[in-house]
């Protein structure tokens, strides 16, 4: 199976770097360095709920359902808010974050700030773009690859070695994503993805 953070970025092409620029309204080059650190985030936040068997089926559960990939099929059109949208937890990006992260929302935005010089509320608008797109493509190589829910794990681990390598400070992301600070996001991870990313998925 493909690295799922290189078929990401393959995606964002210059045009839709352009588009999300406009839609944030920000620097280019911001944005593109922005979209790369956004993805590690959500990656990571994503890997550390599904390093744990009730995580895993919730987040497969969930792509099963409703992340079939589609909204790349017109990624300008997503982008710029344009394209038709067959299930809108497919494309609910705030909500999508707001189950994913919880009370660590905020600190997301931030962190992503710091690593982009984006302002919170520039961060916030291409996190909110960026969540539909990285559970788009992760549902889409799952089905592709015939993957299983334990699989996700592995193929997560996989993209966010990738992606932590093209972060401005992946140390950043783990201090976020490790709630009491100790380096171990065992008990983060089980907590997040049972009492969070569970929440939204098998509602």
């Amino acid at each position: 199976m493909a690295n799922i953070f290189d078929l990401l970025q393959s995606q964002m092409s210059d045009d839709v770097i352009g588009a999300l620029t406009n839609q944030i309204g920000a620097e280019k080059q911001q944005t593109s360095s922005a979209v790369s650190n956004g993805m590690a985030i959500l990656m990571n936040a994503l890997a550390k709920n599904t390093s744990n068997t009730s995580g895993a089926s919730a987040l497969g559960a969930a792509l099963d359902r409703d992340h079939d990939g589609s909204v790349l099929d017109d990624l300008m059109g997503f982008v710029q808010g344009n394209a038709p949208v067959n299930n809108t937890r497919a494309a609910n990006g705030a909500g999508i974050l707001g189950h994913l992260l919880g009370a660590k929302q905020g600190g997301a935005i931030e962190a992503l700030s710091k690593m982009s010089g984006l302002n919170q509320s520039q961060s916030s608008s291409l996190l909110v773009k960026l969540a539909p797109i990285v559970l788009g493509m992760l549902g889409k190589q799952k089905r592709t690859a015939g993957a299983s829910n334990s699989d996700l794990s592995s193929i997560l681990a996989g993209a966010v070695g990738q992606a932590n390598q093209k972060a401005s400070n992946p140390s950043l992301i783990t201090s976020l994503l490790d709630k009491d600070g100790d380096g171990n996001l065992t008990n983060e991870a089980t907590s997040l993805g049972i009492n969070l990313l569970k929440k939204f998925f098998k509602r």
